[in-house]
């Protein structure tokens, strides 16, 4: 019983599989394994064992198919796409330089290409050779976005309700938005407030004053780009009768965009509808771990709130140590400006310090690293951690990340001390345990349409701003 109370937190801020060329690699085909006529007699049986868990957590893999009946209407695709085209364009970003993109980009799930992201004053490329003063975080994954009830690995965008589509309860910002936003139709239009915003991933320095005068200004902008009025004209009686586009209208369509990316047909999800070898043995060995004896499900949830995100969408401290970049643009937490407080930045409780967001699970495989700040670039050694947190804190080293991350880490002691009691005693899974959890989170739960060969789509020819795209190199 005590891997199942020690593991409860087991994958918690997983992020993403192996570096290219790492053993746990992805391939681009199903291996022969899943055909269920080639499975043996233990294999089935651990079929049977993973849908009884499966039936038992009420788990569909159906979640994709309910997302217009949550909208209550149908994603427009016009509007999906005007939102597209502002995603990847730098003219929200007023430091010239960086884009939703540049931080979210296809090639990794609409996720970063950095273990701690890059904003402003970088050098056009997204991908492993982007460069440039680091922020704090990693930036997650925006695909599967439309069910998050908390956004950030510091939960500071919430909605109230814990439901993205319900704003009746009002969606929670910090100050000076507050409650502000409470009136756009779902948590993902509000955030979109905020990114032009922020002066270290997008905003720079340059133009004066408050959020407000920063959107105004992004909104100059785009009212000065004639293909955009003409595209937001047809969506917008306002904009075709002649009035501006407002700041309400670019969070609809980059709202909107997101929600066209929801990508959660993974082989778990096929498995759940009924489909016969829809996963490996090794795959689901792992499955039946997770949502059994491991008790990862604890953590990484998939009913009621969770929306089969694999997540609680609640804040743990695992111990993760503390990465702090040698050049940055974001001011660190602690004595020594090299600590990430996490949620106590939101709500100023000392008694939050180092908690962050359970990561949520699907297409985890396309990211480039692991945890909050990518203390971990391989999958095994996450997992390991969390099976002794306090040795493999103690024992970590950066040796493994870009060289501009490599500096003294932050200190753990205090870390350590908040630790999530269900992790503080040590145990142990065997290697082969370990290999079959690796296989289900790395593979079980991608979607193959969320794959870089397949979003690549989404990179504009051009941009309406008529700017310069950003550079996307091959992950």
């Amino acid at each position: 019983m005590r891997t199942l109370t020690r593991l409860a937190l087991l994958l918690l801020a997983l992020g993403a599989c192996a570096e290219p060329g790492a053993p746990e690699r992805l391939t681009a085909g199903r291996p022969p394994s899943r055909d269920a006529a080639a499975r043996d007699p233990a294999a089935r049986g651990a079929d049977a064992e993973l849908r009884a868990l499966l039936a038992a957590h009420g788990f569909t893999g159906r979640v994709a198919s309910t997302l217009e009946a949550r909208l209550g209407r149908r994603v427009d695709p016009r509007l999906a796409d005007v939102g597209r085209l502002l995603w990847f364009d730098p003219i929200l970003a007023l430091n010239g330089d960086n884009a939703c993109a540049g931080c979210h980009s296809p090639t990794h799930g609409l996720g970063d290409t950095q273990s701690i992201a890059i904003g402003i004053d970088n050098n056009r490329v997204v991908g492993a050779g982007r460069r440039g003063p680091r922020n704090q975080r990693r930036s997650p994954m925006a695909v599967n976005a439309a069910f998050y009830p908390t956004l950030m690995w510091n939960s500071r965008f919430r909605a109230a309700s814990g439901d993205p589509f319900d704003n009746r309860a009002g969606f929670d910002f910090p100050a000076p938005e507050g409650r502000t936003l409470s009136h756009l139709p779902h948590l993902l239009a509000a955030q979109a407030f905020i990114p032009p915003t922020e002066r270290v991933e997008a905003a720079g320095f340059a133009v004066p004053g408050d959020n407000d005068a920063l959107r105004a200004e992004v909104l100059r902008r785009l009212n000065a780009a004639a293909d955009y009025r003409r595209r937001f004209a047809p969506l917008f009686a306002g904009v075709r009768a002649g009035a501006p586009i407002t700041f309400e209208q670019v969070g609809l369509a980059l709202a909107e965009f997101q929600l066209s990316q929801v990508h959660a047909d993974a082989p778990i999800d096929r498995f759940a509808r009924g489909e016969a070898g829809a996963m490996t043995a090794a795959e689901t060995r792992g499955a039946v771990l997770f949502f059994g004896r491991a008790g990862c499900v604890g953590c990484h949830a998939v009913s009621g709130r969770s929306s089969e995100m694999f997540s609680d969408f609640r804040e743990h401290v695992i111990g993760v140590p503390q990465v702090a970049p040698t050049v940055g643009n974001v001011p660190f937490d602690g004595p020594g400006a090299d600590e990430d407080f996490g949620l106590a930045q939101v709500t100023g409780d000392p008694a939050d310090r180092y908690a962050f967001r359970t990561a949520p699970l699907r297409n985890v495989a396309l990211q480039p690293a692991f945890m909050h700040n990518g203390a971990f670039v391989r999958l095994e050694d996450a997992v390991r951690h969390h099976l002794d947190p306090a040795r493999s804190a103690r024992a970590w080293t950066p040796a493994l990340l870009a060289p501009d991350l490599r500096g003294p880490p932050g200190p753990i002691a205090p870390v350590l001390a908040r630790l999530d009691p269900r992790l503080r005693a040590p145990a142990r899974l065997d290697d082969a345990e370990v290999a079959d959890l690796v296989a289900f989170v790395r593979d079980g739960l991608l979607d193959p349409a969320a794959r870089p060969e397949r979003l690549r789509h989404l990179v504009p020819a051009r941009l309406p701003s008529g700017l310069a795209p950003l550079a996307f190199a091959s992950p």
